[in-house]
């Protein structure tokens, strides 16, 4: 299996890492499902390149739009949280319920919200 396209989360020290697996824990019992993100310790990091940065997102030309005049840098909009989450999302993870408790905090015009309410299934 290729680790290139690894799903994890990756912690610095134990407390964090304890915190990851009880997150993943509740999730799994909130869903009935198993995640198979890994959970694994850093041992070095290389920034993917550019255009693998937020992929999901930019291919949603309405919130990739919305969200590059909000952070018109790619330093900030590949470090921004509302641009994670909008990337999640529009990758398929997440639902109507969570999209439904943060819509409003992702700085998205009234089409934009449309749009991503579009994307996101139960």
């Amino acid at each position: 299996m290729s680790r290139q396209y690894l799903k994890a989360v990756f912690y610095h020290n134990e407390q964090q890492g304890e915190l990851a697996m009880a997150s993943r824990k509740a999730i799994e019992k909130e869903t009935g499902s198993t995640v198979r993100t890994e959970v694994l310790p850093i041992r070095s990091f290389t920034m993917a390149e550019e255009y693998h940065q937020k992929f999901t997102l930019k291919r949603q030309s309405t919130l990739r739009d919305e969200m590059a005049h909000i952070y018109p840098l790619n330093h900030d909009f590949v470090n921004s949280t509302a641009v994670a989450r909008l990337n999640g999302y529009a990758g398929g993870h997440g639902t109507k319920g969570q999209l439904s408790k943060e819509i409003g905090r992702l700085g998205l015009s009234p089409e934009g919200k449309r749009v991503l309410t579009n994307i996101v299934r139960e």
